[in-house]
């Protein structure tokens, strides 16, 4: 420990020395040019939900740092803890010894953003505990997110529905282009497959670099799609639109990225489930697709009590296959939860 780090724990009160962080999870609904048809590649629109989050605590340790975690196969998360709070410390020169405790964990490689949210919860903890002002696109620079899509760094200050620029040749995060408030009444049923994993890492890499570009005409539609149908029917709670905006987009970036995944969707049986809602929706009132490389998929709907409709048809109907794991969840139009160097919560 050097001796600002001691000057600095010696002011510290012990009252205020466990730093919290709740981190939503994220739905990504696709991209707008996967190929930078114009020179700029990616571009994303992405959904921050309730119900799924990261949680940990960051506070003092004795001597060297001590991590932990409460959730089951939580090795994995760990070591990328461990890896971020060393380059945290190599890049602020902070480096007392800290303890962190893992409480919950986004499901890795499944559609929810994992990454980028562990990564930003230890990184506004560290800056917190610290009393670094560092603000969170910095933070997930510092720890290589945001490469490709920024919605996750900006979902985990405000929540709501996000638009992003794509990333620019500079390695910063993608520029926030818009972000809505989701209406209240709207509901996600939430699909997940705990056998299968999406593509990450060098994979992923390699299984875009395979695929030849999306056509410019593509990227154009799916702009048009998001500008004049997504976007409005959001903001203005008109719900078809939305709707048939959503699945435009997913139809299109499905048939491209089909080769990469062995399918439109990751996972057979949520796809067989997803193909079922859309019919039994009619196609007009629910908002269908997969997250990011899945296997996690959505069907965004009106009412809650649409939401529940189709979940209980879909069981009745025998669609349902046992092993998918099913919640209907709202948007979240906020982001994370900071506790601890404040008397009350804080939301960013």
């Amino acid at each position: 420990m050097t001796s600002a780090d001691l000057a600095f724990a010696s002011r510290l009160d012990q009252s205020v020395r466990t730093v919290s962080v709740s981190a939503p999870g994220r739905l990504h609904l696709g991209f707008l040019d996967p190929s930078g048809s114009l020179g700029r590649a990616f571009g994303s629109l992405g959904l921050v939900i309730d119900s799924f989050t990261t949680d940990l605590e960051l506070s003092a340790s004795a001597s060297s740092d001590q991590l932990s975690a409460d959730v089951p196969a939580g090795e994995a998360e760990l070591a990328r803890a461990a890896d971020y709070l060393a380059v945290l410390k190599q890049r602020s020169g902070r480096h007392a010894p800290l303890s962190l405790r893992l409480r919950h964990a986004l499901p890795p490689h499944a559609g929810f953003g994992s990454g980028t949210q562990l990564a930003s919860a230890i990184g506004r903890a560290f800056a917190e505990w610290h009393g670094l002002d560092l603000d969170t696109g910095t933070l997930a620079h510092w720890l290589g997110r945001g490469l490709r899509s920024g919605i996750g760094i900006a979902g985990f200050d405000s929540g709501g529905l996000l638009l992003d620029g794509g990333p620019g040749a500079d390695g910063l995060p993608a520029p926030l282009l818009s972000r809505i408030e989701f209406p209240e009444e709207w509901r996600v049923i939430v699909v997940q497959d705990p056998v299968h994993k999406g593509l990450s890492g060098g994979a992923e890499k390699k299984a875009i670099a395979a695929l030849p570009p999306l056509p410019q005409a593509g990227a154009a539609e799916i702009c048009h799609q998001v500008l004049m149908r997504v976007l409005p029917g959001a903001a203005r709670a008109e719900f078809a639109p939305f709707a048939a905006g959503i699945n435009r987009m997913q139809q299109l970036l499905g048939q491209h990225f089909a080769p990469a995944q062995g399918g439109i969707y990751t996972s057979a049986a949520v796809g067989r489930l997803m193909h079922w809602f859309a019919d039994a929706s009619r196609g007009h009132d629910a908002a269908i697709g997969q997250s990011s490389w899945g296997p996690t998929s959505f069907a965004i709907v009106p009412s809650h009590v649409r939401a529940e409709m189709l979940v209980d048809a879909a069981r009745a109907s025998g669609q349902l296959d046992p092993r998918l794991e099913l919640r209907i969840v709202s948007g979240r139009n906020r982001g994370a939860v900071v506790r601890g160097r404040a008397a009350e919560p804080r939301n960013r």
